[in-house]
């Protein structure tokens, strides 16, 4: 397949051509709720065909002939064939996609984030607000029918070390700095000029010795370290892609004085036993994991067991149907009109 005229060099093909668009097949994967399909089939002006058993779609094998568009979470293994014209996938996450198979060639993969940003950052704040009024403490004393008075802190003149400066990362930096946060955005490079918004500042990622080339910058290993050692909160929110796995390990927890650390991103990012001894030595205050390595995790998993920790079951920035629905309608515009959509995932890259 030809990539189309959207195509950007070293970043995955740009937008399917028109011809082969107008007749494909648009198969849904199971999961897609009722209304959701009906939007997709509003968008698309056309039939949708549900997705039986990864072989078989509307009752009709998916090796019949004509291009074929697919929404779903998992592309089948039948699907990975030079017939795929376009994947939606209903998550922002794209990782488990792409480590699944090699992707077919010329094929587009586009995403849905839509107000995944500002959900993931109400959740990122309502944690940094309880710890600053001191709630675990409260609920812990209110378990021992303790009456106690305790410290509590302002969120404002405190800094927050964001990693990941793209849409979610952006989200809970500018909810942050409404509430008079310093934010500190980490990227693959630095940023000349003024920063992006919702960020004071952004640093690349430091190479230094130990730590995991990860974003790649050497030249910002000094002021990486820097603000992990004065930030009040790091916030991971990384995809995971072969140079962003274990990037948080030992040394990059041992630069935190007192940090807390709460990852929104992806559990693979996090090295849970450099992340155990940090908790255990006070360089990690407390953790917040929405996400980790293995999911769900089963009652035996040692990482139930970590001190400061608490866990939540994915759940920052749940996907809506309607976030469905909006994100896949502006890439269905940008295909039509010959575009690239803004949300093309590189699939060299993994996001």
């Amino acid at each position: 397949m030809t990539p189309g005229p959207g195509a950007v060099p070293g970043e995955g093909p740009g937008a399917p051509a028109p011809e082969p668009l107008a007749r494909a097949r648009l198969l849904v994967a199971p999961g897609l709720s009722a209304s959701l399909v009906r939007e997709l089939e509003r968008i698309t002006g056309r039939g949708a065909e549900p997705l039986v058993d990864g072989v078989t779609a509307g009752g009709r094998l998916l090796t019949a002939d004509g291009p074929l568009l697919c929404v779903g979470a998992v592309l089948p293994d039948a699907l990975r064939t030079e017939r795929l014209l376009w994947f939606h996938s209903v998550n922002a996450g794209t990782d488990p996609l792409l480590a699944a198979g090699p992707w077919p060639a010329g094929a587009l993969l586009t995403r849905t984030v839509g107000r995944m940003g500002e959900r993931i950052a109400q959740y990122v704040l309502g944690w940094v607000l309880a710890e600053c009024q001191a709630v675990p403490e409260y609920v812990a004393q209110h378990a021992r029918a303790e009456w106690r008075r305790l410290p509590t802190e302002l969120v404002a003149g405190q800094t927050a070390l964001v990693y990941g400066t793209g849409r979610i990362g952006g989200a809970v930096a500018g909810l942050l700095r409404s509430c008079g946060v310093r934010t500190v955005g980490v990227g693959r490079t630095a940023r000349t000029g003024a920063a992006p918004a919702g960020f004071d500042r952004v640093i690349g990622a430091g190479a230094g010795p130990g730590v995991k080339a990860g974003l790649g910058v050497e030249a910002e290993a000094g002021a990486e370290a820097e603000e992990l050692a004065g930030a009040r909160w790091v916030v991971a929110a990384l995809p995971l892609t072969g140079a962003t796995e274990g990037f948080f390990g030992a040394v990059r927890f041992a630069a935190m004085r007192g940090a807390t650390f709460v990852n929104v991103g992806r559990g693979a990012t996090v090295d849970p036993v450099a992340l155990e001894g940090a908790l255990r030595s006070g360089g990690v205050r407390r953790a917040v994991l929405d996400v980790l390595p293995e999911e769900p995790a089963a009652p035996g998993d040692p990482v139930w067991r970590l001190p400061r920790t608490v866990i939540t079951s994915h759940s920052a920035g749940i996907t809506a149907d309607e976030d469905v629905a909006q994100d896949f309608a502006a890439c269905w515009e940008a295909v039509a009109a010959g575009r690239r959509p803004e949300l093309t995932v590189d699939t060299g890259r993994g996001y």
